[in-house]
């Protein structure tokens, strides 16, 4: 074990190796044979992260180099890994729900053609290689390669069903506003290379590189930074194009959301957290962005009908929790909720996944309900998934959520207020979904009704493992106040956040909140939540469809407050319009019209010249005596003047 971790490299090339025999041989691999393979890839990387993550929890980390990337004058960027506390911690989180969602999508992507059903495994193969380098990196640079592989591979999925013109264009537009958050990334790596010369994280968060940059330039390069986590963790203004990634296979909507993508701005924050220390201004920014992100997304899935578009929204208002939890210090509360998030959240996918599957592909909540006794496993975990995510004790969300929302207490009981609000909002939007799903009498068509069944087993046993992990998964960060020495996962981060908590300390006076206190903000969130999921079990259990259009502030809600349209306005048809003029006046008329017209000119020189070409000796004479004379006249006195 102990030479574990020299052979880590091998953890993100097995999912790579995986993508290439399904990818290169996706015409003759049978179904079977494809999804074997893109699925014992990653559970060999799994066993590996498993190693490594026992070999760090016994205080061995690694940093292995391996080549120069980039090798210019005094530059030179190194294609490392750091295996240290943080990045075992999202080995774990990535191979291992990605492994459940593999074995998930053999069953569920059956319908597929084996051509096809190979090139998704190939993928979804890429595509946890990319998220693993990128949290294997042992600078930004190795970072931003897995960020844009995850950025391509993203495109890729969501648009799988790429006949679909829908799907092709909310793959572009995932694609297109992670690209605007991608400048804001590069342009805080070229700002760090100019000012210290370097990227690699140990370099960086040395002593010697922070003393060279200047408030000023600390600022600039965590907000761009940010800039960047807003584009990929989907946080305002680059939110919307998470919702509309439901377009893909449901597994794709999982893994996409529960523990690997969108995750990977969390990653980038905590990872960079001593630079974030010191730039109260961005943390300030990152708290409220965080914080506005969580209720904007929760009021918005409050009226949403599609099973999938509510997972969608919950996720998006799910990251705000987390990056409220960056901004006000909470950078371990953040990790913790990103992980007991991949355990619930994937397991809400997947169960939704069951759902539809079961459903012949419906995805209305208002044509299901009663699904409860035809579906008794799904139902099971899906419910256990929700009282996870409404954050009721001792479920894992509960745990995590608290922790950040304690620390947004220390840091202003306004945070504590509005984020209370948007865990109530949750628990009546998750107990809406569960009751309009799940309990009543079953809404759909005959035929659907006829065809219900529990999905097989490659299906629920993903859905049961992961209904574990979202029961217990919060034991490992039980909070001081219940158990002394109960927060596993803090004292494990404790070596990657040492710096940054050192630098807060000896900077920032910090007084813990009493234990009386942190019972009074734990039973009152707690309180809200269950009256919340009370109102929505009893309000939609017996939900019965109704003709009647929403009206007022619910109409709003259902068109998610009208920001793509505004987008659309304000965005979108300018840059339409100015393109068309650009292609019809500028391009066209324009520049096509000096270079034809350049052409034009001289064929029609040519064709007047040519007459001078008569054939007759005597006009020639006349042409040449003409000449001389001209020449004579510049020799003698144009020459003279």
């Amino acid at each position: 074990m102990n030479n574990v971790l020299h052979i880590v490299w091998l953890i993100p090339i097995l999912p790579l190796i995986g993508f290439l025999i399904n990818g290169l041989f996706r015409n003759s691999l049978s179904k079977s044979v494809a999804g074997f393979v893109g699925s014992a890839v990653i559970l060999a990387s799994f066993a590996l992260s498993i190693f490594a993550f026992l070999q760090v929890k016994s205080g061995n980390t690694h940093l292995a180099h391996y080549f120069n990337l980039i090798n210019i004058d005094a530059l030179r960027i190194g294609f490392d890994f750091k295996i240290d506390q943080l990045s075992s911690l999202f080995l774990l989180i990535i191979t291992g729900v990605g492994f459940l969602i593999h074995v998930y999508s053999t069953s569920y992507m059956h319908e597929e053609p084996s051509k096809d059903f190979a090139k998704y495994f190939a993928y979804l193969n890429l595509f946890v290689f990319s998220m693993l380098l990128l949290v294997m990196g042992g600078n930004y640079i190795i970072m931003f390669i897995g960020w844009e592989g995850v950025g391509l591979c993203s495109y890729l999925l969501i648009g799988f069903w790429f006949k679909n013109n829908d799907y092709t264009n909310a793959a572009k537009k995932a694609f297109i506003m992670n690209r605007i958050g991608d400048l804001g990334f590069l342009l805080a790596v070229f700002w760090l290379i100019s000012k210290i010369g370097t990227v690699s994280y140990d370099e960086v968060f040395s002593a010697t590189s922070l003393a060279k940059l200047s408030t000023t330039d600390i600022t600039g390069i965590t907000l761009l930074f940010f800039v960047g986590a807003t584009g990929k963790s989907a946080q305002i203004p680059l939110y919307t194009w998470l919702p509309d990634a439901m377009a893909g296979p449901t597994p794709v909507s999982a893994l996409i959301h529960a523990a690997t993508m969108v995750t990977a701005g969390i990653y980038m924050i905590a990872r960079s957290s001593i630079l974030y220390s010191m730039a109260p201004v961005t943390q300030c920014v990152v708290a409220i962005v965080g914080l506005s992100t969580a209720i904007l997304a929760a009021t918005i899935a409050l009226k949403q009908n599609d099973i999938k578009k509510v997972l969608a929204y919950s996720t998006v208002s799910q990251l705000g929790y987390m990056f409220l939890g960056l901004g006000v210090g909470a950078y371990t509360g953040a990790v913790f909720h990103v992980m007991t998030h991949a355990f619930f959240k994937a397991l809400l996918f997947l169960g939704a996944g069951s759902v539809i599957h079961a459903m012949g592909g419906e995805q209305d909540m208002r044509n299901m309900g009663g699904l409860k006794k035809h579906m008794r496993i799904t139902h099971l975990t899906f419910l256990l998934g929700c009282i996870a995510i409404a954050g009721i004790p001792p479920f894992s969300g509960f745990f995590s959520k608290d922790e950040i929302l304690a620390a947004a207490f220390e840091a202003s009981p306004v945070f504590w207020v509005i984020g209370v609000a948007g865990a109530m909002m949750t628990a009546f939007y998750m107990f809406r979904l569960y009751g309009m799903t799940f309990l009543g009498k079953f809404r759909g068509t005959h035929e659907q009704e006829h065809h219900l069944h529990e999905s097989p087993a490659a299906i629920t046993f993903p859905l049961i493992v992961l209904a574990i992990l979202a029961v217990f998964g919060g034991f490992v960060g039980i909070p001081e106040v219940f158990v002394h020495g109960g927060h596993k996962l803090a004292e494990f981060l404790a070596p990657v956040f040492a710096q940054t908590n050192a630098y807060v300390s000896s900077h920032h006076a910090h007084e813990a909140l009493s234990h009386n206190t942190e019972y009074i903000l734990m039973g009152t969130s707690v309180l809200l939540a269950l009256v919340a999921l009370s109102y929505a079990i009893n309000k939609f259990s017996k939900y019965q469809k109704t003709e009647t259009a929403s009206t007022g502030l619910a109409k709003v809600l259902e068109n998610k407050w009208y920001v793509d349209e505004l987008y659309d306005a304000v965005i979108v048809k300018p840059l339409r319009s100015l393109s068309a003029f650009f292609n019809n006046v500028i391009e066209k008329k324009g520049i096509d019209g000096l270079v034809n017209g350049v052409g034009k000119a001289v064929n029609y020189g040519g064709r007047q010249l040519r007459w001078i070409q008569s054939g007759q000796v005597g006009a020639y004479v006349l042409l040449m005596v003409i000449g001389m004379l001209v020449l004579f006249i510049i020799q003698f006195f144009v020459k003279n003047i």
